[in-house]
Formats: C-alpha cells, structure tokens, sequence
C-alpha cells in the first residue's frame, strides 16, 4: 500500500494529483473525512486518491475546487490525470486529436471513440481485461470533451454498416448508441455516413484508420493493429489514406439515408426488451 507522505508527486500526473490534494486539504485544516462530508463522497475515497490508488472524476475534482477553494487547481490537472490513464501507445494520438481542427475516420468494426456513449464504451474496453477499467473508461469519455468546445474539429465519420449490427453491451446499450448517433447527425459540425454491405469490395477492406489535420501541422495518419498505434506524417501515406477515403466517400449513403438506415437498424434489431433479450439479439 502507498504511504501518502512518501508519495513522489514527480512519478505521474496521478501521483501529483493525489500529493496535491492531501496538501491542499490539509491546509485547509481538515480531515479525508471531512472533507468527504463536505463533497458528498467517503474518507476513505479522499484516501484512496491520495494515495494514488484510485483514478479521480471531473464531478470529484470540480466539487474539491468548490470545497477547497483552490480556483480551479484540480479541474485543471484532472485532463491531465486522465489521459495518462490511456494507454502510452495511445496518448500521443490523443493528444493530436485535440489539438485537430479536422477528423476524418473510417470504422469498420465499432464506433469511432469520441462517438460512443459510457455503456457502450464500457463493454467495448472490457474485452481487453484492463487493470482499472474505470480508469481507461474515465479517459475516454474526458477525450469527448473536444467536442464540447466553442468550436469542435470539424468531423467527417464513416461506419460500416457492420457497426450498427454488432451487438456490444446488449441491445439496450446498442439502442442508446445508435440514438447517441441520430443526435450527432444533426450537429453542423458532425458528418456521420454509412458504408452499405451493398458496397461490396471497397478501398479499406484492410481496416479502420483517421486522418487528422491541423492549422498548421502536417496532417497525420493512424492506424491500430490488435496491440499498439501507428502515426504518421509521411506525404506518401497521407495522399494514399486521403485517396482511399475519397473512394470511400463515393461509395456511402447520403446523411439522410445514414440517420435512415441507423433508425431502421435500431427499431428492428434493438427494440425495446428486457431481462434475457439484453444479450439476445436476432
């Protein structure tokens, strides 16, 4: 077990924040107790976070700021904390993500990452057996908050229609994730297509990738295998990625006939049920 006073907030964000938190507390005279009282949380969980063995939220760092006075201190570090949760291979991706003005991504098997909802996400980062998955789940939904933004990247977003028939979490939890999508559609700044399965043989049959750009970066390319990420900014990759997402651009639906399709698929394979039918699907 850590021993708070021995805790060395130079290791990880985590670290500092949980050093912090004790040192702020502390001056302000009172108790892991107290102050969990006065945040409508546990001591024990004042604890555990001071002790880096538990990943804080946005709700519980912005209610310390309240408590404690510390002018936003902790709503701060807490984008910080959480992408350190990701996994290294994946930070650096995350970090370019938000700095993009324009995404563009093609998803042949699951819903592009900014788009999920926490149910969804959930039972998607499971499959992989994390140590602390509600940590990995925490980060993923902070990474949503770029498009919560005054101004959000511009985002152009192309599933497969395997996506929207690939039951993760159930069929409730597929309900609510297609309706997270029929309300993105709408958004000015969100282009969300589908790929039909009538479109046979397509230009990415090899898999999934993003392409980011940037006011004044060079734009970049990613691609994930089963254990790491992939990015670059090689001009040969970019123009060959950017070709083959032309050619995927002339073979999907319209916008309409996407929110069409992803309506249909949501009435018909995940219509209301309950008990066993969760993981039933037809």
């Amino acid at each position: 077990m850590a021993n708070i006073q021995t805790l060395d907030p130079s290791t990880s964000p985590l670290a500092y924040y949980g050093w912090e938190l004790r040192r702020q507390r502390e001056a302000a005279n009172l108790k892991q107790g107290q102050l969990g009282s006065i945040i409508f949380c546990t001591g024990s969980l004042i604890g555990q976070i001071e002790t880096a063995r538990k990943v804080p939220t946005r709700d519980f760092s912005e209610r310390v700021d309240a408590a404690l006075g510390t002018g936003g201190l902790f709503s701060r570090l807490i984008g910080l904390v959480l992408r350190s949760q990701l996994p290294t291979w994946f930070q650096a991706y995350a970090e370019m993500e938000a700095r993009a003005t324009y995404i563009s991504t093609y998803q042949s098997q699951v819903v592009y990452g900014l788009l999920q909802t926490e149910e969804y996400a959930r039972a998607l980062l499971a499959t992989g057996m994390p140590e602390d998955l509600d940590g990995l789940l925490a980060a993923r939904m902070e990474r949503q908050r770029i498009l919560q933004r005054e101004q959000p990247p511009l985002a152009w977003v192309i599933l497969d229609e395997a996506v929207l028939s690939r039951p993760i979490g159930g069929r409730r939890v597929m309900r609510s994730q297609l309706a997270k999508l029929l309300e993105l559609i709408s958004q000015r700044w969100m282009r969300i297509q589908v790929l039909p399965f009538s479109a046979g043989e397509h230009a990415s049959l090899a898999g999934s990738f993003n392409l980011l750009r940037f006011e004044s970066d060079p734009d970049l390319v990613y691609t994930e295998d089963v254990i790491s990420g992939h990015m670059t900014a090689n001009p040969e990759t970019i123009r060959e990625a950017s070709l083959r997402y032309a050619h995927l651009q002339g073979a999907v639906l319209s916008v309409e006939e996407s929110a069409a399709l992803i309506s249909r698929v949501m009435k018909e394979r995940y219509g209301a049920g309950s008990g066993s039918e969760e993981l039933a699907v037809a």
